[in-house]
């Protein structure tokens, strides 16, 4: 017994040692896993915050449009945006654009809102290289007219020989093709492009452009070709509009849509209230101007928009516009006084007033199954300069001035989840221009031409949409086309919302 007692003892004391040894190892291990967490976490946190900075970077960047990314109008307040998309195409919000730029209260497509410069552009965000989003409208109809597309004319209005107007080609046709790019360039610009390929194997550039997404303070600026922000239709692609064809105001006034080259000022203010201004400087290259090649801008366009939601189920859009174009020797077709066609040359300015308004309706902000949009445009134009009558006959120079206005209003009502139904009613005054010297032979009675369309249309998705109008153009004094048209538009890729 006494040998096992200091044994005991032994055994007793050295147990806390061991006890201490073990205790010591542990708390180095568990620093040494302390540390790795926390540098673990310091570089997941630092990975997240590059992923951050890249997505505020892109939803900085604005939407386009009409299909390429802004061609959409500003959008008023957010059950406006809720209304926006379903009911105003069938194909898919075709802005071309990876997303739209939230305002505080009001977002728009045209004017980009960031709180201030980007970050610069990360490995994450860079490593895609060319990867713009793509997009393709296929878009074809048949037409039957009781009278001659080839001899389509507005009794009392002159436009430029071969101008895009009127009811186009009898029979199946393939309407314009568009083909659309767009994408971010960097956390500063975004580029947008789309090309249209007409029915006749023709290709053009029907917008091209370059917009910034990160100047703050509600500022954007846009450069290159688009459509121009003056009235609501202009800015929006033809496959976004809820007829087939453009008013007879739009036809008369601007040459069907306004498209230039130049450079484009937006602003939307920090406000409750949706406003944004704009300006614009351009080439003036479409009609009512002339493609001069002057160093000075050939037009000058000054915009305004304002609208909200008043309740859950209402929104609206109101603004006013001006542009001021340049035309030198403009040829313009239109008829003598006795009735014969003859070629026009004009020198001068046009001046183009456009006050328009949109009111949507959607039951609680939701037009998934019925909404109602009622819009209507009142335009203006004022020409004055000098015109040259029957050149390569008579060759008459003599001053001119003419102050013409029209107006449309349309109403679309939504009455099941894929079916629409809509009414238009439009009318031009041709007022009493003064020809000069060549009154006598440019004598005008007033006439008012004037013109009634109903179409319905059935979309069993966002991306396909089929229509069908009917309309009584009485744009020819003493004449009414009966027009019908079959119409269908499929989207194919990735777009963006459109606008308001």
């Amino acid at each position: 017994m006494h040998k096992l007692v200091p044994a005991t003892l032994a055994l007793a004391m050295g147990l806390p040692l061991g006890a201490v040894a073990d205790t010591a190892a542990d708390v180095t291990a568990l620093r040494q896993e302390m540390d790795a967490m926390r540098a673990a976490y310091e570089a997941r946190m630092q990975a997240l915050e590059a992923r951050l900075r890249s997505a505020e970077a892109a939803l900085a960047a604005p939407a386009i449009s009409a299909p390429p990314a802004a061609d959409a109008a500003p959008v008023a307040g957010a059950s406006a945006t809720r209304s926006a998309a379903p009911a105003s195409a069938a194909v898919p919000a075709v802005s071309l654009s990876a997303g739209t730029t939230p305002a505080p209260t009001a977002p728009s497509a045209t004017a980009p809102e960031a709180a201030g410069p980007a970050a610069p552009a990360t490995a994450a965000a860079t490593s895609s290289g060319f990867n713009p989003s793509v997009s393709l409208i296929l878009s074809g109809q048949y037409a039957r007219t009781s009278l001659d597309p080839a001899n389509y004319a507005i009794t009392g209005i002159r436009l430029p020989a071969g101008d895009d107007v009127g009811p186009g080609t009898r029979g199946f046709s393939l309407s314009e093709t568009e083909l659309g790019l767009a994408a971010s360039i960097d956390p500063w610009f975004r580029g947008s492009a789309s090309f249209a390929i007409a029915g006749d194997n023709s290709i053009s550039v029907e917008e091209a452009y370059v917009q910034t997404t990160a100047l703050g303070n509600g500022l954007g600026v846009k450069a290159g070709r688009f459509f121009s922000n003056i009235g609501y239709l202009n800015p929006q692609h033809a496959h976004v509009w809820d007829f087939v064809d453009a008013p007879l105001a739009y036809q008369a006034y601007l040459g069907t849509q306004y498209v230039d080259d130049g450079v484009q000022v937006s602003w939307l203010a920090p406000i409750d209230q949706y406003l944004e201004l704009g300006v614009e400087a351009g080439r003036g290259r479409h009609f009512p101007g002339t493609d001069t090649g002057r160093n000075g801008p050939g037009m000058v366009a000054l915009t305004a928009h304002t609208g909200g939601d008043f309740g859950e189920s209402h929104s609206w859009r109101a603004g006013l516009s001006v542009l001021n174009a340049k035309a030198t020797d403009q040829l313009l077709v239109a008829s003598n006084g006795a009735g014969d066609p003859v070629t026009d040359a004009f020198n001068g300015s046009t001046r183009v007033w456009i006050a328009d308004a949109v009111w949507k309706w959607a039951p609680n902000g939701n037009p998934s199954r019925t909404s109602l949009k009622l819009q209507g445009e009142y335009l203006q134009s004022t020409r004055s300069g000098t015109l040259v009558h029957d050149v390569g006959n008579a060759d008459r120079a003599g001053s001119y001035r003419a102050v013409q206005s029209g107006w449309y209003v349309q109403g679309v009502y939504k009455f099941h989840p894929y079916w629409r139904i809509g009414l238009r009613t439009e009318q031009l005054d041709t007022g009493t221009p003064d020809y000069g010297i060549n009154a006598a032979a440019l004598a005008s009675d007033g006439y008012r031409p004037r013109k009634n369309s109903v179409m319905l249309d059935f979309s069993p998705s966002e991306f396909s949409r089929l229509r069908l109008q009917l309309a009584q153009d009485r744009s020819r004094e003493g004449l009414t086309d009966r027009q019908v048209f079959l119409q269908y538009q499929m989207s194919l890729g990735a777009h963006g919302a459109h606008g308001y």
